[in-house]
């Protein structure tokens, strides 16, 4: 998930110096959500992990 996330801010920034702004916003918005959620399940991936092992 990670690896989409990157792959859309790299589109972004593509698409941003070549003058397509929708498009950029769009992969950028793209982009921060995959982030996030790649963020929340990996905090509770460890959390999880932890309790395992306790």
């Amino acid at each position: 998930m990670l690896r989409y996330a990157l792959i859309f801010f790299v589109v972004a920034l593509i698409a941003g110096v070549l003058g397509f702004g929708g498009i950029a916003a769009g992969a950028a918005g793209i982009a921060k959500i995959l982030f996030w959620i790649f963020a929340v399940l990996f905090v509770i991936s460890l959390i999880s992990n932890m309790l395992k092992k306790a």
